[in-house]
């Protein structure tokens, strides 16, 4: 495997991005893989990996670099209830249009690297990122061919960039994985979600993983379950095989 981080530019500044590929037979379909909230680790990166040992090129991007949060484990030690303010401040400096403006800038950098094809792409998104893998797909429909969402927050909101109207308007192959148990992203918006989709015919499947809690699929959180992580990879390979190759 090839990995780098590199410093890509933005009209924001400079986004820290971890990419990793595999050695031969690319150049590889590009994975735009956006972080969950409580930032850049050793985690997501070790996802990362998972990803591009099955033929992908995966762009991890610091979706925290405008407030100079380099990653986890260079914050500074906090209580919890602390720590949990902290996360939800960084959660909202950031926004669709900010993300969407930075995810321009990973394809035209992706597009630059002959390591990455410049065929169909994917992107996916975990927690607070749902909502940007969905609308990325909706923002590229030329090259962003299938997102999923991962316990994604805020899918269906009364905003104009909401991601559920987003999928109305994506062409690609949609993947929303629910938790049952989730405060964040309550049944009530999973059942609004999955009838909207239904209701514009989108190519997009809303699938609840009974028994589970948000963050599901952290191998280091307190609530990972190791059956439903492992489907979740089942569903993320498929749709990635239908759409990719």
């Amino acid at each position: 495997m090839i990995e780098q981080t590199v410093e890509i530019a933005t009209k924001d500044g400079k986004i820290t991005t971890f990419i990793v590929h595999p050695e031969r037979e690319g150049p590889h379909p590009v994975i735009l893989f956006f972080m969950d909230a409580p930032a850049i680790r050793e985690e997501l990166r070790d996802m990362a990996r998972r990803i591009a040992t099955a033929g992908y090129y995966v762009m991890l991007p610091n979706l925290y670099y405008r407030k100079g949060v380099l990653e986890l484990k260079d914050l500074p030690p906090l209580p919890e209830a602390e720590a949990r303010a902290r996360m939800f401040e960084l959660m909202g400096s950031i926004n669709i249009a900010m993300v969407m403006d930075d995810t321009d800038c990973l394809l035209e950098f992706a597009g630059r690297d002959p390591a990455a094809s410049p065929g169909p792409a994917g992107a996916i998104g975990y927690c607070m990122s749902g909502q940007y893998a969905i609308n990325a797909a909706a923002r590229h429909p030329e090259r962003i061919a299938c997102a999923a969402s991962i316990y994604g927050v805020q899918l269906v909101t009364d905003r104009p960039d909401s991601p559920h109207l987003a999928a109305h308007r994506s062409p690609a192959e949609l993947y929303f994985a629910c938790a049952e148990h989730d405060t964040y992203a309550p049944l009530e918006m999973v059942e609004a979600l999955d009838a909207s989709l239904k209701e514009s015919a989108s190519n997009a499947e809303v699938e609840l993983y009974p028994g589970v809690h948000h963050g599901f699929a952290f191998p280091q959180r307190p609530v990972y379950d190791k059956p439903a992580a492992e489907r979740h990879w089942e569903r993320l390979f498929a749709l990635f095989r239908r759409n990719l190759g």
